[in-house]
């Protein structure tokens, strides 16, 4: 179910070209280094990274006296790809698993990748339908922080 609801964008410039920051983007072993923010650790169950594919990810928090989107210290989301368009952009669906109904609906996430100067790309998140039990000030944190923790990871190559 998805409902007409607030979007999030996030960018930044990372120190690496489109092509390694896309492998980044579709890489299981890669995603699950950056992909959460700071302060929590993340694991897939399942990751198809193609459109019609998608993933299930379990985000545990580092504070164990966080409670999470799913209950404990624990947030679940499963993903579906709606388009994979190498290396440009990638669209997926997102659903909470939540007792919560401030978390219900799918949030559509898009992150598109264009060059910005030598080998350099400039990196955009786009969230739309952003559930409203997501406050945008912990949203645009936990984007700052995956954009850091991507950028720090193909800076290494």
């Amino acid at each position: 179910m998805s409902r007409a609801g607030r979007t999030d964008t996030a960018s930044a410039v990372v120190a690496a070209p489109r092509e390694r920051v896309w492998a980044a983007l579709v890489d299981a072993d890669a995603r699950v280094r950056w992909l959460p923010p700071t302060g929590m650790t993340g694991r897939f169950e399942e990751y198809d990274a193609r459109a019609g594919g998608g993933y299930r990810m379990v985000l545990t928090y580092d504070d164990p006296q966080t409670r999470g989107k799913s209950g404990g210290g624990t947030d679940v989301v499963v993903v579906r790809f709606t388009a994979v368009e190498p290396p440009h952009r990638v669209v997926e669906e997102a659903d909470f698993v939540s007792d919560d109904p401030r978390l219900a609906g799918t949030m559509t996430m898009t992150w598109s990748l264009e060059p910005a100067g030598d080998d350099q790309t400039s990196v955009t998140i786009t969230a739309r339908d952003v559930p409203e039990g997501i406050s945008r000030d912990d949203h645009l944190a936990a984007f700052a922080s995956t954009l850091d923790h991507l950028a720090a990871h193909v800076a290494g190559g």
